[in-house]
């Protein structure tokens, strides 16, 4: 091979190593959003579908704020076994790239080179260590007058993990408000646990 070859290859490969060190830093990135969902059914009942759901998934009643129909839940979020096994293959593959290339270069390090290789397990524990963290979801609850209907329905701002906010939406079936507007100031409290 010319070494014209070889150190573009290197180049590209310390460009692909800075890229996954990057990724696995984000895989545990704080990724809270803001959502507002409406329903058709009372803030009493929604209440209660939400505390049902977010007990089930271990989340616990932090604090309740009646005047401003606010909930707060926490729990701890447990992180992945399968994302962490992931990024530590993932390490695995880029280290030993990056260790065939500096061996082709200098072939009389290759086996120094290859003890890199027993870094890719740093990748799993470091996702571990950050991503088990306790996580908060907050409700605010508020009567919304529907554009379309001209019905007052329940909306609720959500400020949680999108992921979270995901499976929420999906197993309460709940839609995202966009054509809503505020109701009367007279919201009901949020019901006291």
């Amino acid at each position: 091979m010319t070494t014209t070859i070889i150190y573009s290859t290197l180049l590209l490969t310390l460009l692909l190593s800075v890229g996954l060190f990057f990724f696995i830093k984000a895989s545990v990135k704080d990724r809270t959003q803001v959502v507002r969902l409406i329903s058709e059914q009372p803030q009493e009942a929604l209440f209660a579908q939400f505390q049902q759901y977010f007990t089930q998934r271990s989340y616990r009643v932090a604090s309740v704020d009646a005047a401003q129909n606010q909930v707060t839940f926490v729990g701890f979020v447990r992180p992945s076994w399968f994302m962490a096994i992931f990024l530590t293959l993932l390490a695995a593959v880029g280290i030993l790239s990056l260790v065939l290339v500096l061996s082709i270069l200098f072939p009389n390090l290759a086996i120094v080179f290859l003890g890199l290789e027993l870094l890719s397990p740093l990748a799993g524990v470091f996702y571990w260590q950050k991503a088990g963290r306790q996580e908060q979801v907050s409700l605010k609850f508020e009567d919304v007058l529907s554009q379309e209907t001209q019905v007052v329905q329940s909306a609720i701002a959500v400020t949680a993990h999108r992921d979270e906010l995901a499976a929420l939406q999906q197993a309460l079936g709940l839609k995202p408000g966009d054509d809503v507007k505020e109701a009367s100031p007279l919201a009901k409290p949020v019901p006291r646990t």
